[in-house]
Order: C-alpha cells, then sequence, then structure tokens
C-alpha cells in the first residue's frame, strides 16, 4: 500500500449514466478498508472552482453511511456536469460576454489546501482528457471510465451502456405493436454522438428494418427501399433506429445548439428521417425520440458489477502507485491503462464486427 495516500476526492464529471453511484460506494468502501479518508467534489469540478454556490461549500464527506444502499440507484449523489471543463471554465466577462478560461492551476491549489493526495476521476472522453491534463500538472489521479455510448477505448465496455441498450430495446420492443396496428413506421432516436454502439445493439435485438449510425453515411432512398420491399411481403410496418449523430452521404450531423464550454448539442436527425421516408414512400411515420430516459433509473445487474469493479480497482490502482492511468475491462480481469491511451481515440463500430455481420445477414438496412 501507498502509505503517502491519506485522503483522496472523487468526482463524477459529464453526462450521468446508470452505475455511477455503484463505483462512487465501491471507491469509498474500498478506501475507507485502507484507512483513508474520502471527499466527493459537487458537480464535477464546480464543487471547487464556484464553492459559493453550495451550501457545503462544493465537498462532503464521503462515509459508510453517506455510501449506504447507493448502488441501486441511477444517477449521481455527487451530481455531475457537462459544462465545468477547469481547461476551459464558462466565465462572464467585463464585456458581459462569456468566455472560456484555463482554471486548472487554481484547481489544483484548490485539492493542495484540502490535502487531497490522490483524486479519482469518473468520466467519458471529455472528463478523461480533464484528467490526464491534471496528472500533468503532478495530480495523482486514476480515470475511471463512463458513458452510455461505450465509444471510449482501452477498455472492452463502459458501465451504463447495457442499460442503455436493454431500455432501448425494450421500447423498439414495445413500438412493433403498435407500428403494426396502425401500418407506421416508427422511427426511435438513440443517443450516440460519434459512436452507433447504442443504436446497433438495441437495433438488433429488438429486430429493427433500418439502423443508422455516424459509422456509415446513409442513402435515405436505400432505407426507403427496404421498407418497400417489407410492404411488398405484406408487412406494411417498420421500424427505424437512428443514433442521434447519423447523418446523410455528403451531410452533417444535426447540431441543435453550442454553448460556451459545452459541447455541441446535437437532436432532430430522427425528425428529419421521418420526413424523409414519409415523403419517399408515402407511408405515415411517427418518430419516438428516447434521449435522456436512456440516462435514467437503476442500473442493470451487469452495469452494477461492473461499476463495483471499477471502483474497488481505481482505488487499489491508487495504492499500487499507478497514477495517470483509466481502469479498464479486460475480461477477465480490470487492467490499468494510461489516459493518454484511452483519450487518444475514440472507439467506433467497426464495420467487420461479428453484430454487423448478424445485423446483415438478418436483411437490416444501414443505409449503404
Amino acid at each position: 500500500m501507498n502509505q503517502t495516500i491519506r485522503r483522496i476526492a472523487i468526482n463524477t464529471g459529464g453526462g450521468d449514466a446508470p452505475g455511477l453511484n455503484a463505483v462512487i460506494r465501491a471507491a469509498v468502501l474500498s478506501a475507507l478498508q485502507r484507512g483513508w479518508e474520502c471527499l466527493g467534489i459537487r458537480d464535477g469540478y464546480n464543487g471547487l472552482l464556484a464553492p459559493e454556490t453550495y451550501p457545503d461549500d462544493g465537498v462532503i464527506e464521503l462515509t459508510r453511511d453517506s455510501v449506504r444502499g447507493i448502488t441501486h440507484l441511477g444517477g449521481t449523489i455527487l451530481g455531475t456536469t457537462n459544462r465545468g471543463s477547469p481547461l476551459a471554465y464558462p466565465t462572464l466577462g467585463d464585456d458581459g460576454k462569456w468566455y472560456e478560461r484555463d482554471r486548472s492551476d487554481e484547481l489544483v491549489a484548490k485539492l493542495k489546501e484540502l490535502n487531497v493526495d490522490a483524486l479519482i476521476a469518473i468520466g467519458g472522453d471529455g472528463s478523461l482528457a480533464i484528467a490526464n491534463a491534471l496528472f500533468h500538472k503532478d495530480v495523482r489521479v486514476v480515470g475511471v471510465p463512463k458513458t452510455i455510448d461505450n465509444d471510449l477505448a482501452e477498455t472492452v465496455v463502459t458501465f451504463g451502456f447495457d442499460t442503455a441498450v436493454s431500455f432501448a430495446a425494450e421500447c423498439v420492443d414495445r413500438l412493433h405493436s403498435t407500428a403494426e396496428a396502425h401500418d407506421r413506421v416508427m422511427v426511435v432516436e438513440v443517443m450516440g454522438r460519434y459512436a452507433g454502439w447504442i443504436a446497433l445493439h438495441a437495433g438488433v435485438a429488438g429486430t429493427a428494418d433500418a439502423i443508422l449510425i455516424p459509422e456509415i453515411p446513409y442513402d435515405m432512398q436505400k432505407v426507403a427501399d427496404r421498407i418497400r420491399e417489407r410492404a411488398e411481403l405484406g408487412r406494411d410496418f417498420a421500424i427505424v433506429v437512428v443514433a442521434e449523430g447519423a447523418h446523410a452521404i455528403g451531410g452533417e450531423r444535426s447540431v441543435l445548439a453550442k454553448e460556451v464550454g459545452q459541447q455541441e448539442r446535437l437532436g432532430g436527425i430522427g425528425h428529419r428521417v421521418a420526413e424523409q421516408i414519409e415523403d419517399l414512400t408515402g407511408k405515415e411515420t411517427r418518430t419516438v425520440v428516447l434521449g435522456h430516459l436512456l440516462r435514467g433509473g437503476s442500473p442493470t445487474t451487469r452495469d452494477r458489477i461492473l461499476s463495483l469493479r471499477f471502483g474497488s480497482a481505481a482505488v487499489r490502482a491508487l495504492a499500487d502507485g499507478c497514477f495517470g492511468c483509466m481502469v479498464a475491462l479486460d475480461p477477465p480481469i480490470v487492467r490499468y491503462v494510461p489516459l493518454s491511451s484511452a483519450i487518444k481515440r475514440m472507439k467506433t463500430v467497426p464495420l467487420d464486427s461479428d453484430t454487423m455481420c448478424t445485423a446483415r445477414e438478418l436483411g437490416i438496412s444501414f443505409g449503404d
């Protein structure tokens, strides 16, 4: 055990995902067993960079009592945000405009003031990029991969993904009956900014007729052809699953907004696809946007186990002196990989994967 660690801090950043609370619980209990104290930072790093906005000054003590009974709960007891990056913190200028300012040195100083010896940062690619930057400022940090999109490299899977796919597949199942009853086409928009893992797995599991993912720019005429083929066979309804980041050949992702200190917000592709299908086929088409429903609710058993393993492994990594690393699932073990490797690339759907081959052999169209 690394005897120099006496107190650690834990934070959760980016979008929430089922399993965050399980990670927190496992990390806290594992740390307490080693005699370490645990602090929780509110809302990413906002608890340290804007403490005046919190009644508890933005930092809470994490004890056995505070993490009791939270494994099955969705969300995060610490709160989270996708706007408070210390590397590009939204700051109101004297001219009344918002700017992005690097406050990372201030954050490092705050951690030292609190006598924090090490940090466990739980988040996606953006949060882990921040963690890597802090590591290079001599913060002893371990990252825990979190994203329902499953697009983080170096880990076989991320927690939250199984829960999101399970819910999306259930929704697709439910839409089959109403689509068939009305001879309609149902377009289901799911999350997936740059990678189509949720759309692919939910679409295959839910026996969709077409799946549109960011990795394959689509030709809407090909999708319409698939729907017409079904009609000729007497199947006058269809299910189309669309990832929010999907786009047509030569087109761009559907962006709703881009604010200072925040990633561009996607949305609207489901409605766009539905309009085009109705125009090309003449069939009545409806859109269902699952959106943040995929983030909520209790994690599945698979995600609970993975989250607990990650939380415990993060503390082991600190105890082993492995700083600047991320815990990653490499069945049957959880191993440590450099943060720099984990954020180097995005894990997109391999187009020659067995799941893709299976989908094509089932007759599912990808619009190509």
